[in-house]
């Protein structure tokens, strides 16, 4: 199949005049609120909607801040009288009175209706490869036919309804059937279904827009669409994702950890028993909040970014648990009855990036606490013990004498990375205390030969096809700068993981879908990754790269993160993009985990973020200190 037609193809769809589309969004909002006959021209409509009775069926969504959204679909002789119907069957509904249609501010318009179609057995269906028999997400939608009457799953439905995969939009479509009427269980809805010899099932793509105010926004996969990589959309998304951070912080300094914006929501998905007036935080989740803050600051100059970051770091310090190594004092961060090395790491990471930022030196005690307990958690040769405290071994104290078998169970891929990373900016940028940073650079320089050589050896089962390790990746970043220290088997681990992940990174023209430029994969044919996570590894190897003067590998890779983030802008919860959210005005300026997944965390906000504030910095603030690039 040729890619590169179909996607040209695609693009040149949203190239057009939509005017006819706009008209028809205007009228809709007028037939239904006024109950005036729908005028529009129809044969200007026809010619972008090429209406065909017998495969064009429609649907017109009503959406509004504090309601559930109500649509109804039809498929009738001509384009006029199924609008026509749309219309007098959406003012039947029993919510349609709680809608104030006028406001084109409130009420949110959506139009779809189907321009392919195909009979398949769902049995055959995967989301593996690129063939026709492929369910992609957001792009294909779903119709079972029992013989009576016809059951659909919208492809925009992945957004509205914050679906991910194939068993969630199917078990969707069963819940209408009158297999969801038999049984609440999914793998008994999908044995049923497999009974209904009868039974006819479909996959089929559609065309979408919304009213935004008076205009009319056509979609893709249920999104707007950035087709460019643009510098200030990237710098308007990192600002405004910041000040959702800061509007969003609690009293006591902690973030919104989780919000679910179908559902207006802060139950977690992997935490979904904890009660609302004690929802699942974490402490390392909330340090990365803390640090896109204190970028936000160093960016803009504006002193509400560093105070809520201060604020963030002192809700830190009530985390931290003091005790005794070699007659001195050390900190651990302690939270959810849990230390992980990880969690002071992060920890020393936020602390010293504040003290460079602002040079104040509130926080040296734990920043040198914080220090020493990192260094008395390797061992001789230099691996890192992954947790301090842990509930399930030696009844919860501390880990003092850990067995072989303990170390290798509670071995953690990340944590190293990220305490490396803070006893790099401890090194470079604290001044203060020449006998603690002599001790951390003979004790890194052992642990760095450790992580990079000896951990593939040790945990290769960790280990996956397309690298994660970001945290290392930005640690060796920072330690380049300190004099003699990077080895050349340090650096080719970086360069190594940004050419693989590069390498597993969809082009323009390799997959189907327009969108997956940038995104990454395990494997061809995945469903792609926008993953802010591993780009701050990636943009975190460009700039070692331009440090160590390898300038054709460091445009390359920022010509890659360019792509990635410019996948990544669809994350953004903007005002023209969230139409589907139960409560947008909460929602906005946020940033998703995935494509179509309508969860949004602390963490989702702070890689991708972060990766576009260094990102940017690129080509506008190249003489910023490094700790802040």
């Amino acid at each position: 199949m040729n890619f590169k037609i179909q996607n040209d193809n695609a693009r040149e769809f949203f190239e057009q005049d939509f005017s006819p589309v706009k008209n028809l969004l205007l009228a809709l909002r007028k037939s239904l609120t006024d109950g005036t006959p729908l005028e529009c021209d129809f044969e200007a409509l026809d010619k972008i909607v090429n209406y065909n009775p017998n495969l064009t069926f429609m649907y017109v969504t009503l959406f509004e801040e504090g309601n559930k959204y109500i649509r109804f679909g039809s498929k009738r002789v001509t384009l006029k009288e199924t609008l026509e119907r749309i219309v007098s069957m959406l003012k039947k509904n029993k919510a349609f009175s709680s809608f104030h249609i006028a406001d084109s501010s409130k009420c949110r318009i959506l139009f779809e209706y189907v321009i392919s179609r195909r009979e398949l057995p769902y049995y055959k269906i995967h989301s593996k490869r690129f063939d026709s028999l492929r369910f992609e997400i957001g792009i294909d939608g779903i119709e079972i036919n029992d013989g009576e009457r016809s059951y659909y799953f919208m492809p925009t439905d992945a957004i509205s309804d914050s679906h991910m995969g194939f068993k969630t939009a199917l078990n969707s479509v069963l819940r209408k059937t009158p297999i969801g009427k038999a049984t609440n269980k999914i793998s008994e809805r999908f044995k049923l279904l497999g009974q209904q010899c009868g039974w006819k099932f479909y996959l089929f793509n559609t065309r979408a827009f919304v009213s935004y105010k008076d205009e009319c926004v056509p979609l893709y996969r249920g999104n707007v669409m950035y087709e460019k990589f643009d510098f200030d959309i990237l710098i308007n998304q990192f600002v405004r994702s910041a000040d959702w951070l800061i509007k969003n912080m609690q009293d006591d300094g902690r973030f919104l950890y989780y919000y679910d914006c179908c559902e207006d929501s802060t139950k977690d998905h992997e935490h979904p028993t904890r009660p609302e007036n004690d929802r699942y935080y974490n402490d390392l989740r909330h340090c990365g909040g803390a640090i896109t803050l204190i970028r936000a600051y160093s960016h803009t100059g504006d002193d509400k970014y560093i105070k809520a970051a201060k604020r963030a770091l002192d809700f830190t310090v009530t985390t931290a648990e003091k005790h005794d190594v070699d007659g001195k004092t050390a900190y651990h961060a302690f939270y959810n009855q849990k230390s992980k090395l990880g969690g002071s790491g992060m920890a020393l990471v936020a602390m010293m990036q504040y003290r460079i930022a602002t040079g104040e030196k509130i926080y040296d005690e734990y920043i040198k606490g914080f220090t020493r307990h990192i260094l008395s958690r390797m061992t001789p040769e230099g691996e890192f013990m992954g947790y301090y405290i842990h509930p399930s071994y030696n009844k919860g104290k501390p880990l003092l004498n850990m067995s072989d078998k303990e170390r290798m169970e509670t071995f953690s891929f990340y944590y190293p990375g990220e305490a490396l990373l803070g006893l790099g900016l401890f090194a470079n940028h604290f001044k203060d205390d020449d006998e603690l940073k002599n001790l951390v650079v003979e004790k890194t320089k052992v642990a760095m030969d450790w992580i990079v050589d000896e951990r593939p050896k040790r945990y290769s089962h960790l280990f996956t096809a397309l690298p994660s390790d970001a945290w290392l990746m930005q640690s060796i970043e920072e330690w380049a700068d300190y004099p003699d220290f990077v080895k050349q088997n340090h650096l080719n681990f970086v360069y190594n993981d940004a050419k693989e992940m590069m390498k597993r990174m969809y082009t323009r023209d390799d997959s189907p879908y327009i969108d997956y430029d940038g995104g990454m994969y395990y494997e061809y044919g995945d469903h792609y990754y926008p993953d802010g996570a591993r780009c701050e590894g990636l943009i975190a190897s460009y700039y070692l790269a331009h440090k160590m003067g390898e300038t054709q590998l460091a445009q390359e890779i920022l010509d890659a993160c360019k792509r990635a983030a410019k996948c990544q802008f669809h994350l953004f919860n903007c005002e023209r993009a969230n139409y589907s959210h139960r409560r947008p005005s909460m929602s906005q300026d946020s940033i998703r985990f995935k494509a179509t997944r309508q969860w949004v965390r602390v963490d989702s906000i702070q890689h991708v973020a972060c990766f576009f504030i260094r990102l940017y910095w690129t080509s506008h603030k190249m003489n910023v200190p490094p700790v802040l690039l």
